[in-house]
């Protein structure tokens, strides 16, 4: 099957037209596409270099233009070129103009104008990663989540993710050869929580990592049976702290985080966009 291009174009950053694009294409397996982003576009003759390359690449284009000119060449375009295209936001936009009988501001950028939400969330993503790994055992009393997990089981992006949701988060990765800091006995088990993912699943993550650094995948660290002991362990030091235990195996970020924030009684749509 042939790769489908696929090409984000926004004003701002992208992220909402990437989503839908994704969650678009989560419904076809099989289907092998590229995505490419390209994110602040505010001017007419750089979008217009863009729509020459995605008609070059036969590319789909998911957009979120708030200009009214700006979308206007993009469907244009595509109508011409027999290019489809989704318009994420001027659709919606003029439903709620059409509900509400008033007219949208066209200023790119306002959902992530520079208010206090806004700098939360930018120091929660800086502390995210000053505390990624157990880079800073002292940071570990500072957060509002303690994430804990052997090797490959989730805890960076779930950082980050819950980061951009304005959680202060620090993960820490556990084993039996590895020392816990002592700052893990005074920290609220509440705030703590254990990660979790089947041998099977962990071996072929590990094994496509070593094969990603251009080593052997078949080693002691892909190795099923030493991970079964990792995980025993991390049942068991989950069982002695008393924190909730997550299996990330079948669960996507989404789900994991949505758990974690509910357990913690906060509303998860509050920190959306």
């Amino acid at each position: 099957m042939e790769t489908q291009n696929i090409f984000i174009i926004s004003d701002s950053s992208g992220a909402t037209a990437l989503t839908i694009a994704q969650t678009a294409l989560s419904q076809f397996p099989d289907v092998k596409a590229e995505i490419r982003r390209f994110p602040f576009i505010q001017t007419d003759s750089i979008l217009r270099g863009i729509l020459k390359i995605a008609l070059n690449k036969k590319a789909m284009i998911f957009h979120t233009l708030v200009s009214i000119d700006l979308s206007k060449m993009v469907k244009d375009f595509c109508k011409e070129n027999g290019i489809y295209d989704f318009d994420c936001v001027q659709t919606p936009m003029n439903m709620l103009s059409q509900v509400t009988g008033e007219q949208p501001a066209h200023v790119p950028g306002l959902i992530h104008d520079l208010n206090q939400n806004y700098f939360e969330r930018i120091s929660a993503i800086e502390f995210a990663v000053e505390n990624d790994d157990g880079k800073n055992p002292k940071g570990l009393l500072e957060a509002d989540i303690v994430l804990l997990g052997v090797s490959r089981t989730s805890k960076t992006p779930l950082s980050l993710y819950l980061a951009n949701q304005n959680q202060r988060v620090a993960n820490l990765p556990i084993g039996p050869d590895l020392q816990l800091p002592e700052e893990v006995e005074e920290i609220d088990k509440d705030k703590m929580f254990g990660l979790l993912n089947t041998p099977e699943k962990l071996s072929k993550i590990r094994k496509q990592r070593m094969i990603s650094y251009g080593l052997n995948a078949d080693t002691p660290y892909s190795d099923p049976k030493n991970i079964k002991t990792e995980l025993v362990y991390a049942k068991k030091l989950y069982r002695k702290i008393g924190c909730l235990t997550i299996n990330v195996a079948n669960k996507s970020i989404e789900e994991t985080a949505t758990i974690i924030l509910e357990s913690l009684n906060l509303d998860t749509t509050e920190f959306e966009d």
